[in-house]
């Protein structure tokens, strides 16, 4: 199936057993898969600075279970489900849900993935923490995105703007702004964030096992 024609409210208010399904199966496909080297650069990143807010355009959970803790997520968690009719709160999408769409406890209307479809704006609570730590940030740190999609694109270059140097990693920079506080570097995140970490804070304790010691 093409994302395109399900991820959609139109899609889901038309086949919702069938975009149930398809989100149930990525779960799945979600849940077998491990954090690669890329997401535990960034738990590392985070100990040995003072203040790190991580911001992300996955709706997967690999973040979390790398170590990471207080993700501000744009697009929502795949992992989690919520009422179709608006009701308040977001809850754990479980394996057992699977062929059959669930239904609010509060209203009895469906379930519908936690995520952000086409045609839907970003939630504006974690967008404006997203917004306000790029206002605030030394370095923004843009890893595995193009930059092109809106809001979300916008953020690297506001930091920018406020003073921040902005390290951009990523397969390729076509696309990607330049000027004299952008540092690209050009390769896998898997490969080269764990890289830049290491060199970056090379012989250095962790902060916090240090201000534990």
């Amino acid at each position: 199936f093409s994302p395109q024609e399900l991820a959609t409210p139109d899609a889901f208010a038309a086949h919702p057993t069938r975009v149930w399904q398809w989100y149930a199966a990525r779960r799945a496909m979600v849940r077998a898969a491990q954090p690669n080297p890329a997401h535990v650069a960034l738990v590392t990143l985070a100990s040995r600075v003072a203040h790190c807010t991580l911001v992300t355009q996955n709706v997967d959970d690999l973040h979390e279970r790398a170590g990471s803790r207080d993700v501000v997520r744009l697009h929502g968690s795949l992992m989690h489900a919520r009422c179709s009719a608006g009701c308040a709160g977001s809850f754990a999408a479980t394996d057992e849900q699977l062929a059959a769409v669930p239904t609010c406890a509060q209203c009895g209307a469906l379930l519908r993935p936690d995520v952000v479809w086409f045609g839907e704006t970003l939630p504006m609570p974690p967008f404006e923490t997203a917004r306000n730590a790029a206002v605030a940030c030394d370095v923004f740190i843009s890893v595995g995105t193009s930059n092109i999609v809106e809001p979300a694109a916008s953020l690297p270059w506001i930091s920018a703007t406020h003073g921040a140097t902005v390290i951009v990693v990523n397969p390729t920079m076509e696309g990607q702004r330049s000027g004299p506080s952008i540092l690209p570097i050009e390769g896998p995140a898997g490969v080269m964030l764990p890289r830049l970490v290491a060199e970056a804070f090379a012989g250095r304790r962790a902060r916090r096992q240090a201000e534990s010691a």
